[in-house]
């Protein structure tokens, strides 16, 4: 398969559908994420900063991917600091839509003042840990067993990356 064209852009209501059908796709991987179903629009939107939810999509408007963030805590000494997700259609993986939605991401966490992204990846998500350490994410450390994922203990590498540009 050739690297489809993308466009990144902001994630709309009319992505919905796909976005979520992106998600339960990853979900079914069992490698990216404790969630068992993707949430409903509503839940997802609620969740959601508005201000950094981005999709990829190609030419026909098809959604490939998307990234998101989240607030780590309602306290104000955390406010300049989120847990972000990205998801790339499975069929779309391995061309550059990862990368290309991280860095569009991390631009507009960046502009916003916003000083630390950070996540939870599964040790077995070894493309999703490849793609954050190329963004300039760095591994915190490893939670041991931190939750039960279909029966099992899952360990959980904790990545962040600091703001280059908020001080």
């Amino acid at each position: 398969m050739t690297a489809p064209a993308v466009h990144i852009t902001a994630m709309l209501p009319e992505h919905a559908d796909q976005v979520l059908a992106i998600y339960q796709l990853g979900i079914d991987s069992g490698h990216a994420t404790f969630e068992t179903t993707a949430p409903t629009w509503e839940a997802f939107n609620a969740s959601k900063l508005p201000e950094h939810r981005l999709v990829a999509v190609d030419e026909h408007g098809q959604v490939l991917g998307w990234a998101a963030v989240v607030p780590v805590s309602d306290r104000c000494a955390y406010a300049g600091v989120v847990e972000h997700s990205v998801y790339v259609h499975p069929d779309a993986q391995g061309h550059g839509i990862g990368h290309a939605l991280l860095k569009a991401l991390l631009a507009s966490t960046d502009a916003a003042g916003i000083w630390t992204v950070q996540s939870g990846v599964f040790p077995e998500n070894t493309a999703s840990l490849a793609l954050h350490a190329k963004a300039g994410f760095r591994i915190i450390g490893t939670r041991m067993r931190i939750g039960r994922h279909h029966d099992r203990w899952r360990d959980v590498v904790l990545i962040e990356r600091r703001s280059p540009t908020v001080l």
